[in-house]
């Protein structure tokens, strides 16, 4: 095979993979207000700290939306709104507590020194990692790539990541002159492609900053919506032009024993910007959990780094020498496609029955075997007549179809473009693996583009983009993915239970949601249900077409917040 890896003994030298700019410029009014809350305000990753949780969980979700960092939302939006504000007794308040936090610090305040040695003593003598899911923090990441953050999100379990969309920001703003993506300098210069790079990701920029506002000019010319619809349908048709470079803000809040996987996974990886970030989480970390994070110090956490990162290496070496002639041939031939694509690769043929048991099993006292057997035995009426009364007065997407679905499992095989695949790379409750990002399965254009006589800048990106990468590829696979636009298709699979495919097609396929993702859920909603019929009454699965997604969702949500709102007004009064 001719791939070749760089697998780092440490993280030692991550350093020189940090990105060169700053995440803001703050006066000192700006750090007096921010040391307390965060860890490192001048890092590009942070800790959240002394902040109440609804706070923190408000002040994460605008990770999604938000033009600025969340530090600079947090001062703008939550600090000096009170600090400035008429209510001058709650402003005084403010200003004592910042006072004390610096002086003191919340954890001096509270001497939580003893709970430090708690969790060292338990976790060094008993290893219990229950401990470590036990406590955790919110960390703040501004400027790291879409590489980097698609590795970090594949970890499903103990992380919950909330990451800035690339369908309702525009990215052609610059930084110290800079567009916003990532360069992995030691690495090209190494290879001599530095300056290829950056004019081609440069270009990829230029157009994209240039076609957003004929984009949206156009739009406008042919669709009765706001201007801020309108601007956000132009993000959202030309986000393909970005690469896996952009850099991007994540916000996660995770608990220690993920937090330490993580680390693990991360330290010695061949990406220079995985092992940067990895190391600068943990020094942040430190501040605020170090008591959990020691066993990564110690030979054992090393010998299980080098067992992470070598697995693919290993396994390579297998297949050079195993006997079959081809096997090595196969893995290195792509099979490109020109469309996107879903197919059902696997499903149980006996899914109804064993949904049929579960639904049973609870109320019964028999074996699974015998019931199964039992279930196996009912003519068809009534086999389904069992299935459709478990789901019935079940009246919208948002109540969940019960566990006994979690029962028979489907295994799709998709290809889609990488902008559409962020959106369902964030369900957890399946097991998803995908190939690396690359230029072999082609890309989309969106109609609109097209009709707006744009394809030509669009397609000149694509196609410079696909010259740098076959260079590059060669020499070192996992670097060429900063290169891909969002546009190229990827393939991966899903292998998900069937209420797992409830959850995801029925969600994935409202009206407000991006027609690439509704057309793949769309079509494992038509390939299932071809399969099993049944199943077409009791999904609440939206098969329409919508030209511009989200209408009407501005409205929605000054609803939604209304209603929220009013609910907690309520609730204040009933309480005080």
């Amino acid at each position: 095979m001719k791939e070749q890896y760089l697998f780092p003994e440490s993280a030692d030298s991550a350093g020189a993979y940090a990105p060169d700019f700053r995440m803001e410029e703050w006066s000192e009014r700006d750090r007096r207000y921010l040391e307390p809350f965060v860890t490192n305000p001048d890092e590009l990753i942070t800790i959240l700290r002394n902040l109440p949780p609804e706070l923190i969980g408000a002040l994460c979700s605008r990770a999604s939306r938000a033009k600025a960092s969340l530090l600079r939302v947090l001062l703008q939006e939550y600090v000096y709104p009170i600090a400035e504000g008429e209510d001058r007794a709650l402003a005084e308040e403010l200003e004592q507590t910042i006072d004390l936090l610096r002086e003191r610090g919340f954890k001096n305040i509270l001497n939580n020194q003893r709970a430090q040695q708690f969790f060292t003593r338990w976790l060094s003598q008993y290893g219990d990692d229950s401990i470590a899911q036990m406590t955790g923090t919110h960390m703040v990441c501004w400027g790291i790539s879409q590489v980097a953050m698609k590795f970090i999100e594949d970890q499903r379990i103990g992380l919950e990541p909330i990451e800035k969309s690339t369908r309702y920001v525009n990215f052609s703003a610059k930084t110290n002159g800079r567009y916003l993506y990532y360069i992995p300098q030691p690495d090209l210069e190494r290879l001599g492609f530095l300056e290829d790079y950056r004019a081609t990701l440069d270009y990829y920029f230029d157009i994209y900053s240039a076609l957003v506002p004929k984009l949206t000019a156009w739009l406008g010319q042919h669709y009765a919506e706001s201007p801020s619809v309108l601007e956000k349908k132009a993000f959202d048709s030309l986000r393909g032009l970005l690469p896996m470079a952009t850099l991007g803000q994540v916000a996660f809040r995770g608990n220690a024993q993920a937090f330490e996987y993580l680390l693990a996974r991360s330290l010695r990886h061949p990406l220079g910007e995985l092992r940067w970030i990895a190391q600068t989480m943990r020094r942040e970390l430190d501040k605020e959990i170090p008591s959990l994070l020691l066993r990564l110090d110690g030979a054992q956490s090393g010998a299980y780094q080098q067992y992470l990162v070598g697995k693919k290496r290993r396994v390579e070496e297998v297949v050079i020498q195993a006997e079959s002639d081809t096997l090595a041939k196969t893995l290195q031939l792509p099979e490109p496609v020109s469309m996107p694509e879903v197919s059902c690769i696997e499903h149980d043929p006996d899914l109804e029955i064993k949904l049929a048991a579960a639904i049973l099993f609870s109320g019964s006292h028999c074996s699974w075997k015998t019931l199964e057997k039992e279930v196996g035995r009912l003519g068809r009426g009534d086999l389904e007549g069992i299935i459709r009364a478990y789901a019935r007065d079940r009246t919208a997407r948002w109540q969940k179809i019960g566990r006994a679905f979690e029962n028979s499992y489907l295994r799709f095989e998709i290809v889609m473009n990488i902008g559409a695949y962020r959106d369902l790379h964030r369900h957890r409750m399946l097991t998803q693996e995908r190939q690396r990002f690359s230029v072999h399965h082609g890309y989309d254009m969106p109609a609109i583009v097209r009709e707006a006589g744009l394809a030509e800048q669009f397609s000149s990106a694509m196609e410079r983009a696909q010259k740098l990468f076959f260079q590059i590829e060669p020499h070192d696979p996992e670097l060429a993915q900063y290169v891909v636009p969002l546009a190229y298709r990827m393939r991966f699979y899903q292998y998900e239970n069937v209420r797992a495919f409830f959850w995801e097609t029925e969600l994935r396929t409202s009206p407000q949601g991006h027609p690439d993702y509704r057309f793949i859920e769309q079509e494992k909603f038509r390939i299932f249900t071809d399969i099993f019929p049944l199943f077409k009454e009791l999904l609440f699965v939206d098969t329409g077409d919508y030209r511009v997604a989200r209408r009407g969702e501005e409205e929605r949500g000054e609803r939604r917040a209304e209603r929220i709102m009013e609910g907690l007004r309520k609730h204040n009064e009933k309480n005080t």
